[in-house]
């Protein structure tokens, strides 16, 4: 939950109530585009990516994976995979940010346009104000087809003016397609958290993700495609020319046409990546581990279930089986984590059950969507009771010894979302551990079953934990709730108790001590 997002959920809880909204006039989406299915490239074997790939795999029924911990590597990993493909390049984002380094990544989609690649992009609508001219610059190329997913039909020109003008298509516009991959020619794909902008490839000066992504493989790529083009063909993927109808300032990709190739040259030019990883990559070392792998993947229709998908529509029910098949310990690493009732029952049987159940969440001082905090915070008294270890991360890192990259003096805000099971099984991928990506959004991951994978996630969460993050526990008076937050990390100071959120402005804590008794966990 960002912040467009949060202004919804305000529109919702709070102006609707008031009566402010009754007036706001019908903004229902317009008939269905008529657009002619269109599907993944079918032949990966066919080109460089897919042969290099089929030299590294051991077998036919395994896929291959490296973790992307760093923002360079993330991006490195994308910026190359673009610049090898020869066929296709399938792109499906929640947010898609007109800043630098997307306008390098998309600059260099211009450039494989340019010599034959096609292209598709499918966005979802929330986040774009503002950000149209990247994405209207983008599809000017003859190769390049842009898709807004469910939109906003109406007071395109803001946030607030299009949640105004959608207040009574409100069961539709709740929901948003939280997806995201990049794939090229269907062999080799990226997936996981980040969406496309500069914190989440920690080139923000002021705030940036500590996220994850997976490098991918093998079979499961064609079942990434596969879920692409669920969405793609889907009637709530409109051709952004549909809804938007003026010309655009490009000041991001390059406005070139087909054929303009002196024009092109510049594009085609853009800074290359630097770092390990991407290094690697352009030597052909993909450095991949294999394992069995599942794709979890929501269906389209869980947009418009009205928040209560069925079976089919939603992968809810897997991430719980998962959770289920735990016989010794459970690891969650999610930014965004409110357990609900239902989750809360898994954690008491899981407790009864010897297990035990370890959290990475974020502090109310590190998250970027506050109103999503009152919905964990109802549930950390509780939760601590049951014996569930509870780590909030800091706004600022400490010394880390994974490799996710330097932070330097901007601040920190998880962004990654991951399972652990027995340390031996694993699901990265878009979901959070709360109602909204559990009913509203549409979300996707892999589930890999990879002791070395796992491990990997293990020594991340546990770092992060010990010097990034503040413990919470229960007082001595803990029969009472009371919380306490011990930060540890500096045994040269010892620990240092806090009795109330730590770093969080008495602004921040009081807006949201008001809010609390009329926030909707539901839409959090």
């Amino acid at each position: 939950m960002d912040s467009n997002q949060f202004a919804w959920w305000f529109a919702r809880a709070v102006l609707a109530p008031l009566g402010l909204l009754a007036s706001a006039g019908c903004a229902s989406l317009p008939p269905p585009v008529d657009k002619p299915p269109v599907r993944a490239f079918s032949e990966p074997q066919a080109t460089p990516l897919g042969r290099q790939v089929a030299a590294a795999a051991p077998g036919p029924s395994v896929s291959g994976f490296r973790m992307l911990l760093a923002g360079e590597d993330a991006f490195g990993a994308l910026a190359v995979l673009v610049d090898r493909a020869q066929r296709s390049l399938d792109l499906q984002y929640y947010i898609v940010r007109d800043e630098e380094s997307s306008r390098v990544l998309l600059r260099r989609v211009f450039a494989a346009a340019e010599r034959g690649v096609r292209v598709r992009v499918l966005v979802d609508d929330l986040n774009t104000s503002g950000e149209e001219d990247l994405l209207l610059c983008l599809e000017r190329h003859a190769n390049i087809e842009v898709r807004l997913y469910n939109p906003f039909p109406m007071g395109r020109f803001s946030t607030i003016s299009r949640v105004v003008a959608s207040a009574t298509d409100a069961a539709r516009i709740s929901a948003r397609m939280h997806n995201k991959m990049l794939v090229a020619d269907n062999a080799l794909a990226v997936t996981g958290g980040r969406n496309l902008g500069d914190a989440y490839f920690v080139q923000s000066k002021e705030s940036n993700f500590l996220d994850l992504d997976l490098l991918v493989a093998g079979p499961v790529v064609r079942k990434l495609s596969a879920s692409f083009d669920s969405f793609w063909n889907n009637d709530l993927a409109y051709p952004i020319g549909s809804l938007v109808k003026r010309e655009p300032k490009c000041s991001g990709p390059e406005p070139v046409h087909a054929g303009e190739a002196a024009a092109a040259a510049p594009v085609a030019a853009a800074p290359a990546p630097v770092g390990t990883l991407t290094q690697e990559l352009l030597r052909n070392e993909l450095k991949l581990v294999w394992a069995p792998a599942t794709l979890l993947a929501d269906k389209p229709s869980k947009i418009t279930s009205e928040g209560q998908p069925s079976d089919a529509e939603t992968v809810s029910d897997d991430i719980e089986e998962l959770l289920r098949s735990a016989r010794r310990e459970v690891i969650i690493v999610s930014p965004y984590f409110v357990p609900g009732e239902q989750g809360m029952a898994l954690a008491r049987e899981l407790k009864r059950r010897g297990v035990k159940l370890r959290v990475l969440t974020n502090s109310l001082a590190a998250t970027d969507a506050p109103a999503v905090h009152i919905g964990y915070a109802r549930y950390r008294p509780e939760l601590l009771k049951l014996g569930v270890e509870l780590f909030e991360l800091r706004p600022q890192l400490g010394t880390l010894r994974s490799k996710v990259g330097s932070f330097g003096s901007s601040q920190a805000s998880l962004h990654a979302k991951a399972l652990v099971i027995d340390r031996s099984v694993v699901l990265v991928g878009s979901m959070n551990m709360d109602p909204r990506s559990a009913n509203l959004n549409s979300e996707i991951g892999l589930v890999l079953r990879s002791a070395p994978l796992a491990q990997q996630l293990v020594k991340l969460y546990d770092d992060v934990s010990q010097r990034s993050s503040y413990r919470v526990v229960l007082g001595s008076n803990g029969g009472k709730g009371r919380l306490q937050w011990i930060d540890d990390h500096d045994p040269a100071k010892g620990p240092v108790t806090f009795e109330r959120d730590p770093q969080a402005g008495v602004g921040l804590r009081l807006l949201l001590w008001l809010l609390t008794p009329i926030a909707p966990e539901e839409m959090l």
